[in-house]
């Protein structure tokens, strides 16, 4: 079996590879930069609350995804691909470059601004990503590909967090910030002008830009494909299983393991690497096929390692009046299992998440299948807004603790895994899947 590695010797694979995988590090790193400009020095500046502003930021950069998405599917249905990508990658020069006067300047309605104009190109650029995949790639590439997709993102993420972390802590570091994601913007048009060229897969699509009508008629399309549909529920429940976490990591590294930055960072890391391993092993799992074969395993390992990660949080011993370093933390007994649950729960899933999206390309109708990615990025917003609710609820309304958050949030999943698998072996049937279940 040839390794999935070897997608990176072909244009149809490195380009968008890379070009995707510099948009992902982009798009993070200044988040995170902007987040700890607003917390050290904009609050303070502005006298308004560090919560309202950075709330106000993740609102600001999911927003276009509920606005947007179904426009961007019809796009990316109509037009040929890389062309679309190379205009995309254009739009986020600008939009770096506007960041950076609001950087060196200090002006913060305008980084306000560029967070909404990067979460619009990030909007636009998602569904060309995921419907050019089964375009370029074999039939027995898909899953490799995808995983590696998701490994990429991943880690792009998480250095993005990373280097924006330790640029903020340099001298003149508004200058460093500004400098990169020009370059890393600079990068991804330079990987987006060697993508080559797919045809359009519907190119008399006359497009509708009333976003609200056709956000609803993407949304009516989708139910009418009940195994996409539940697909795409599936896909979403990842990212509010994954957001419900990653969100908390700082909060619970600092109150319940009393650690430094540099564990926050370890945290992270673990999480990011599990979902990386996680989705390279679909490949080899699946034997290249797409298949649900692996979902009730990755639903499993998030409840397990989530209700673990309670009864390993909840023994923790830690009583100083200082933050710990990573060494002094791995001193403290327990402190490994907490590392082991949260890299298990990325590994978890990643093979959980993986063979929902090569599912949702390879069984979309090729005519619709931008928009119904476009839908399932509208349903993965709803999803990430509604884990914010959900945790201020639990945590605040209801004054439980975090690492409750972690054991209600594994027990839900076995209860929405189960309703999803069987949903999923419904409708297989529907699409010639039932012998891959």
């Amino acid at each position: 079996m040839a390794s999935q590695f070897n997608l990176f010797r072909h244009r149809r694979f490195t380009p968008m590879f890379f070009t995707q995988f510099l948009g992902a590090f982009n798009d993070n790193f200044f988040k995170q930069a902007l987040i700890l400009v607003l917390t050290y020095t904009a609050a303070a500046k502005l006298g308004a609350s560090v919560s309202v502003l950075n709330n106000l930021a993740a609102m600001l950069f999911i927003l276009p995804y509920f606005l947007f998405s179904a426009l961007a599917g019809q796009l990316a249905d109509k037009y040929e691909k890389s062309r679309l990508t190379r205009n995309i990658k254009v739009l986020e020069i600008v939009i770096m470059a506007l960041a950076a006067i609001g950087f060196i300047l200090e002006i913060y309605w305008l980084l306000f601004v560029a967070l909404f104009l990067l979460g619009t190109h990030s909007t636009f650029f998602g569904p060309i990503k995921y419907a050019y995949l089964p375009q370029a790639m074999r039939d027995d590439e898909l899953v490799g590909a995808n995983g590696l997709f998701q490994t990429g993102t991943s880690l792009a993420i998480l250095l993005g967090m990373i280097f924006a972390g330790i640029l903020t802590q340099m001298d003149h570091y508004l200058y460093w910030v500004s400098a990169i994601i020009l370059l890393i913007a600079i990068l991804g048009l330079f990987a987006a002008s060697l993508v080559p060229k797919t045809p359009a897969v519907q190119a008399d699509l006359v497009i509708d830009w009333n976003i609200f009508t056709t956000s609803m008629a993407t949304i009516k399309y989708l139910y009418s494909l009940p195994l996409l549909f539940f697909i795409i529920l599936g896909n979403s429940w990842f990212w509010f299983y994954g957001a419900t976490f990653l969100t908390q990591t700082p909060e619970f590294s600092k109150v319940i393991l009393n650690g430094d930055e540099s564990v926050v960072i370890l945290l992270l890391t673990l999480f990011s690497v599990g979902v990386a391993i996680g989705s390279l092993l679909c490949k080899s799992l699946t034997k290249n096929q797409v298949s649900f074969k692996l979902i009730p395993f990755g639903i499993v390992g998030l409840s397990v390692f989530a209700i673990d990660l309670y009864f390993s949080l909840s023994g923790l011993n830690v009583d100083s009046k200082t933050l710990f370093t990573i060494s002094e933390l791995n001193n403290i007994s327990g402190s490994f299992r907490v590392y082991a649950d949260l890299f298990l729960l990325g590994l978890s899933g990643g093979i959980y998440i993986v063979p929902l999206y090569a599912s949702m390309q390879a069984y979309s109708p090729v005519s619709h299948r931008a928009r119904i990615i476009g839908a399932n990025n509208i349903f993965n917003a709803i999803f990430m807004v509604s884990s914010a609710i959900f945790a201020i609820v639990i945590l605040n309304l209801l004054s439980l603790s975090i690492p409750q958050l972690f054991l209600i949030t594994g027990i839900l999943n076995i209860v929405f895994g189960i309703f999803l698998y069987l949903k999923l072996k419904q409708y297989a049937g529907t699409m010639a899947l039932s012998s891959s279940l």
